[in-house]
């Protein structure tokens, strides 16, 4: 387990080997870029600054489907990306829930999504409509 507390990850292609990686309370946004790093089987980025910005939250989930293919556990709490009571007090169960999908359409390999375990259910409605799911509200 490494717990890092850093702006720049370029020292982490070293551990190639790596399986569990706390992100946590690092100032990280959508910008942020792994190396490849294929034993990773856990990551948290809690209490970051990841949002869903002009498709830049997506363009990071398609990185780590890249370059952690081995994902099976992503917490993403305390984002913005991820929309719930603890970020905004306007976002509700439906919009966490259609986050989980989006999520779990670019990260299939997913059995943990922030504190709940994936469902089939989940996993069957993330195939059908999670590219349809980014969680964007009219201003």
């Amino acid at each position: 387990v490494a717990f890092v507390v850093c702006r720049s990850l370029e020292g982490l292609k070293t551990f190639s080997y790596l399986e569990e990686l706390i992100l946590d309370n690092n100032l990280l946004g959508n910008d942020l870029l792994l190396p490849r790093l294929p034993h990773l089987h856990t990551l948290t980025l809690n209490k970051n600054q990841i949002s869903f910005q002009r498709n830049t939250c997506k363009i990071l989930l398609d990185h780590l489907a890249e370059v952690v293919p081995s994902l099976q556990y992503l917490s993403l709490l305390g984002n913005m990306a991820c929309p719930n009571e603890l970020v905004c007090k306007e976002k509700d169960e439906d919009d966490y829930q259609r986050y989980r999908y989006f999520v779990l359409h670019k990260l299939r390999n997913l059995k943990f999504l922030d504190t709940r375990k994936v469902t089939r259910r989940e996993r069957e409605e993330a195939l059908v409509r999670g590219a349809f799911m980014k969680v964007v509200k009219p201003k």
